[in-house]
């Protein structure tokens, strides 16, 4: 199993305003104007799930199978390729600052590993980063 991690960002806002946010994932109609699309597409979601297209890997789908209130969002990948867990990390700094970390956990053949390693690094990356750019 090959894990991913994005570096510890800092949200302006509160643990709970950020987990509210992110553990509905309807909230994420307010980001779909900010998505990438040449490279995201097809972008859906409901309150427990959501997936998109992305190339050249193909669909990809999120299901939070956990949540732990105000701390902790686990994501489990559906109809993807790749088998993968997201979770999403919170930790309170002050009453406006929350920490941030994502973490993937992914099942990767030898063969595939190196091909998809640094896009999914740098995926991870752009999502801890557009993590602290939106309105809470």
């Amino acid at each position: 199993m090959a894990t991913f991690e994005s570096p510890i960002k800092t949200i302006p806002a509160s643990q709970e305003a950020v987990y509210n946010k992110f553990s509905n994932l309807s909230n994420l109609e307010s980001i779909q104007g900010r998505l990438p699309e040449d490279k995201i597409k097809d972008f859906t979601f409901d309150n427990d799930s959501c997936s998109f297209s992305v190339s050249p890997i193909g669909t990809l789908g999120l299901r939070v199978i956990e949540r732990e209130p105000i701390k902790t969002i686990k994501f489990e990948s559906e109809k993807s390729p790749i088998q993968f867990n997201l979770w999403i990390q919170l930790i309170g700094t002050s009453p406006n600052e929350t920490k941030v970390k994502l973490t993937i956990k992914a099942e990767l053949s030898p063969f595939i590993k190196p091909m998809v390693s640094k896009p999914l690094q740098d995926a991870l990356n752009k999502m801890a980063d557009m993590m602290t750019m939106l309105p809470y």
